[in-house]
């Protein structure tokens, strides 16, 4: 739920928050699958967002109840693109794409997504 500090000048929430929601829910999800900063630390590789997409369906402002959804929605060899959806009840708000790769920790390139993680994740 939008806070005061989540609100712009205009009056409605910040493009950045929504960017930080994003993340925030895909973090979560991670973390609900059981996969968080210690067990990528651990398989050697973590994802690390190579782009976004953000489009912006209606305003939200201070206290409105907002839900996210989110899920992977392509795979390639090193990246996925995962979607997520805002909602105000059963209105949309907030439609995101993001383009997530594959990094190793050792060499900081991309590297190939373990199958497990891709089923997991669909």
């Amino acid at each position: 739920m939008p806070t005061a500090a989540d609100i712009d000048e205009l009056g409605h929430v910040s493009n950045l928050v929504y960017l930080r929601w994003v993340l925030d829910i895909a973090t979560a999800h991670s973390s609900s699958l059981g996969w968080s900063h210690p067990e990528y630390r651990a398989l050697g590789s973590i994802f690390v967002v190579r782009r976004h997409e953000i489009d912006y369906v209606a305003q939200v402002r201070e206290g409105d109840p907002l839900v996210g959804e989110t899920w992977v929605d392509s795979w390639k060899l090193a990246s996925c693109i995962r979607k997520t959806e805002l909602r105000r009840g059963d209105q949309v708000v907030a439609r995101a794409a993001t383009t997530w790769a594959m990094l190793s920790f050792a060499s900081g390139r991309p590297t190939k997504i373990p199958d497990h993680l891709r089923e997991l994740f669909t």
